[in-house]
Order: C-alpha cells, then structure tokens, then sequence
C-alpha cells in the first residue's frame, strides 16, 4: 500500500506534441537549457578575465558535439555493449541519441579530449590552457548536470530503491505501486551546492586560489556524491545485479582520484587561476 505521504509522480515528458510529427519533451528543453546557461556564464567568465568573446562561438561547437557523442558512446560502450556492438541494428543505433541513453562519465572524457584539442588550438595566443578551460567549464557543467538530472525526473528514469521517506516518489508511469528514492533529486541538488560553491569561489576568492582547484573538487565532489547515491539507486543493466559496485560506482572511482591528483596539482605548480588575455585593452587602442 503506497505510504500517504508519498508524491505520485506522473509527470508527462513530453511538453507538447505537434501535429504528431514533433515532440518537444522535458529532458530536451533541460538539456539545452544547460548549454544557454553555460554560455552566459562563460560570456562573464571572458568578460572579467579580458578574453575574447568571439572565442565562445567555437568553444559552444565544441562542448556541444563533445558532450553528445561522448555521453551517448558513453552509455553504449559501458552499459550495454552487448547490443550496440552485437548486431548491425544496434550499431546503427549509437547514432540515434534521441533513441534514450546518455551517460554522464562518457560524456565527461568526451570534454577532457574536446578541451585538449580547444585549449591546443586556441590557448597560447590567448593566454589561457587546458587546466584553465576545465576550472571554468565545471563550473557551468555544474548546473548543466543539475538540470539533466531534473529531465530525468520528467523522464520517470534512473531513480532508486523503495523508501519509507515521506520524499520517496511512487513513479506512476513506470507501474510502481511503492514509494522510491528520487535519486534524480538527490544528484540535481548535490550538483546545484557544488555549482554555488564553486560560483562563490570564483567571485571572492579567483584571485586568491591557484589553478586546478575548481576541476579538482568538481570532481570529488560530483563523483564522489554520485558514487554513494548509486548504492540506493536502481541497477540501469542486468549485469550489474550481484555487483559489489555497480559501473556508475566504478567509473566514478578514477575521477576521485583524478580530482585529488589536480588539487595535487594546483599546489605544486601554484599558477594563479584567473588569466588576464588583454583583449579589453586592444580594442581600447
């Protein structure tokens, strides 16, 4: 019998449908809604560090191609290789995104590669590297993470065991009769406070703080906040029942460490985290 202090939650995903030709779903605007945020925040990230905002038209490019095909490679190579790999039908189907299946650690490589090649390409005449493009970019993947999190929610997916917590949301769209942790809201909430926290050190105390700080407890705290909800989340594949950790747990693991061996960084190499590229004063003259 559901608990009557349980939320049913039977969201419809998709906000309109036209003429049965074309969705416009919940997860698609959030999604997007991310990259709108992101791009303001980095318009404010070049204007205080004086970096050229013609820069962002292809700095947005490459986040965006970055992000899809390495979140969709992602869930296809780490979750269910099995069937992408084993048929030319599911092949062709790790080119059709919109068929559902994005994971969060795929898509994060996928940036560290499309960083690497930006901050190649771009960094020395503009006085910033691939350190500095990944301190900024947490930032606003922060929030981007926050509302993906909340498509989820629309999405009635990824979400956890059953609870007795007067929080706990019975999926009505899924046949749930039982009240289930909303993991989609424990990890939209951890990511929103990282993304304040780091938003706040970047405004007080950017000039003060050395480089590699902000990627380092971006990803202690984003992997290290996903590897312990994952232990009351739902397994996303059959494989991983009976697994001590499950692969969200065991592919956040390395960002951990990665993220202790940048702030490892940060204190050693002790480059100040805010560039200053000069551009104001150029076009002064």
């Amino acid at each position: 019998m559901t608990d009557i202090l349980a939320i049913n939650w039977n969201a419809d995903p998709v906000i309109f449908n036209l003429f049965g030709l074309f969705q416009v779903r919940w997860y698609s605007l959030l999604f997007v809604s991310g990259f709108v945020l992101g791009w303001f925040i980095f318009q404010w990230f070049f204007k205080r560090e004086r970096l050229n905002p013609k820069l962002l038209d292809s700095l947005l490019v490459t986040l965006i191609v970055g992000t899809i095909v390495g979140a969709r490679l992602g869930h296809c190579l780490f979750y269910q290789p099995d069937y992408y790999l084993g048929s030319w039908k599911g092949f062709l189907e790790i080119f059709m995104p919109w068929k559902g299946g994005l994971a969060s650690h795929g898509g994060t490589i996928a940036l560290f590669i499309a960083m690497w090649w930006y901050a190649r390409k771009y960094g020395k005449k503009n006085k910033f590297d691939f350190v500095w493009l990944l301190d900024h970019l947490c930032i606003a993947v922060c929030f981007a993470a926050c509302f993906i999190r909340l498509g989820n929610l629309f999405n009635s997916e990824i979400y956890g065991g059953p609870t007795n917590l007067p929080w706990g949301f019975v999926f009505l769209r899924n046949g749930e009769t039982e009240p289930h942790h909303p993991t989609q809201l424990y990890e939209a909430l951890c990511y929103l406070l990282l993304g304040l926290v780091l938003m706040a050190l970047y405004r007080y105390k950017g000039e003060k703080i050395y480089r590699g700080i902000f990627i380092g407890l971006f990803f202690i705290g984003c992997f290290g906040s996903r590897f312990l909800i994952e232990f009351i989340k739902n397994d996303q594949v059959d494989f991983e029942a009976g697994m001590a950790l499950n692969m969200g747990q065991l592919l956040s693991i390395p960002f951990v460490l990665l993220g202790i061996g940048f702030l490892v960084y940060a204190y050693k190499k002790k480059i100040p985290a805010l560039t200053d590229g000069g551009y104001v004063e150029q076009n002064k003259k």
